[in-house]
């Protein structure tokens, strides 16, 4: 099988567990926003696992991505990968449990503490599916990541939907955090073969840790630009201010991840092997970013544009505030998908101090915009968001050019090609709001026509412009037909 096919067919694997696990949580997060929790209760469980997450910044330390990208990868390192992973996980651990009411008096509400001593418990199991995972994702087996991730997400919603129901607010999705990390790893230690180390062997560490260490400065200033917003608004604001933007921010990431996030783990191995080979990477580089945005444009601008039907479809009118955060959202997210791979590349490629000092320029570009957005209210804090997609792709895209030897004329094209492929995706639902319905009276049956429509319109622009996303288009349509049983001819008697 050719290099190719097997990256496509991973990705096609990736992108199954992707959509499942996304529908699972998608309904989940519907049904308890809906019936069961309020902005507020959003809010807080939103602060607790923000906090959480600051802390926790250092779990992975990079051992997922040293276990994918090392060349000779012995069984001696898998075992000291698993070690070094459990001591930063009891480390972690205890520093939640630490902070815990010091971070409930700093937000003066008392049930921070016991949110966050749950949240804790949950990252104590996160190493037993690390290690496993990127086993799985070193040897490309995404029909065990299928698995796993299919097999955790339905766990989470069991659980938080038993609890929800059962009246315990934010603490449900607290509990089912660490239901699910449980069973990701139970399922990935099944799948992988892996075996928990015992006794821990630290014998060997110097290279993981030194490649951590490297990348540890990258980690807590992703972090930080990544956890802020919620902790910041929490502060500044409201507690619904904070449920209203989570909720806004977490749809717009669930459809990104549903389009495009589910390929990120197929595109890492391929190009380690890319680049073990001496492959350039400017034409691959360029099919990517073809692929993405073809993709991710259109869906993000009709999210945007669709913003007030979908919510009060989804989530009633008490969560009708989410509505104008999401346009602004959703439109940042065009720029954050136009450079794929940005920190997976430079990793991969051992430019990690530059791109160190590229993720500081990003979190202080994303958390000062944010306070200034802040500080005038709660739509200037999303506004901010489309300027820090700005400041983002500036930041990051000479670094991707040098890396990869894109050539920016091709580029450039590309960008045109999906602009032009996210506009027809997006007319008839403008067309629709100008001449028959306004955005809060639309209906589902409208909101799916003009889906339907919007497809078609992707459909035709991208064989117009002779988009290079209509290869992949054709290649998978033909890899379905080739499944199809073929028709028998009857024969005469």
């Amino acid at each position: 099988m050719s290099h190719a096919a097997t990256v496509r067919g991973a990705a096609l694997w990736s992108m199954g567990a992707q959509y499942i696990a996304f529908a699972i949580q998608f309904v989940v997060s519907v049904v308890i926003s809906r019936f069961f929790l309020s902005p507020p209760e959003m809010g807080l469980y939103s602060i607790a696992l923000s906090a959480a997450m600051m802390v926790s910044i250092l779990q992975d330390f990079g051992i997922s991505r040293f276990i994918s990208g090392e060349k000779d990868l012995s069984d001696a390192q898998i075992r000291t990968c698993f070690s070094v992973s459990l001591i930063f996980a009891l480390s972690i651990g205890f520093v939640i449990l630490a902070l815990a009411w010091p971070v409930a008096r700093f937000y003066d509400d008392a049930r921070l503490t016991p949110l966050l001593a749950i949240v804790a418990g949950s990252y104590l199991l996160v190493p037993f599916g690390i290690v496993p995972s990127a086993l799985l994702q070193r040897d490309m087996d995404f029909r065990s990541i299928f698995l796993v991730n299919v097999g955790a997400a339905v766990v989470n919603a069991a659980v938080a939907l038993g609890l929800a129901a059962g009246g315990h607010s934010a603490f449900s999705l607290a509990w089912a955090a660490v239901a699910q990390q449980g069973a990701r790893a139970a399922i990935g230690l099944w799948r992988s073969g892996a075996r928990p180390p015992f006794p821990p062997r630290l014998k060997g560490a110097g290279p993981i840790l030194r490649f951590g260490s490297n990348a540890s400065l990258l980690y807590i200033s992703s972090a930080v630009g990544t956890r802020s917003p919620e902790l910041v608004i929490g502060r500044v604001l409201t507690l619904t201010a904070v449920g209203l933007y989570g909720r806004a921010v977490s749809l717009a990431a669930q459809l990104q991840m549903l389009v495009s996030g589910a390929v990120d783990g197929v595109f890492y191995p391929a190009f380690a092997r890319l680049r073990d080979e001496g492959a350039p990477l400017g034409a691959p580089y360029q099919r990517v970013v073809a692929a993405y945005s073809a993709a991710t444009w259109p869906a993000m601008a009709f999210l945007g544009a669709a913003a007030t039907p979908i919510v009060l479809m989804l989530y009633g009118p008490r969560w009708v505030g989410v509505a104008p955060l999401l346009l602004w959202v959703s439109l940042a997210q065009v720029f954050f998908t136009a450079l794929p791979l940005h920190i997976e590349l430079p990793i991969l490629l051992g430019r990690i101090r530059r791109l160190v000092l590229l993720n500081v320029a990003d979190t202080v570009a994303s958390v000062g915009l944010l306070l200034l957005g802040a500080l005038w209210g709660l739509q200037w804090a999303a506004v901010s968001r489309l300027g820090y997609g700005i400041a983002w792709f500036a930041i990051y895209v000479g670094l991707m050019q040098t890396l990869t030897g894109f050539r920016w004329r091709a580029m450039l094209v590309i960008y045109a090609q999906s602009l032009i492929a996210t506009i027809a995706t997006i007319a008839p639902l403008l067309a629709a709001y100008r001449w028959f319905v306004a955005p809060a009276a639309m209906h589902f049956g409208q909101l799916a026509l003009c889906a339907l429509l919007g497809c078609a319109g992707w459909g035709v622009a991208i064989f117009a412009v002779r988009h290079p996303v209509r290869h992949e288009v054709l290649a998978v349509a033909q890899g379905v037909l080739s499944r199809l049983p073929a028709g028998r001819v009857p024969r005469r008697g």
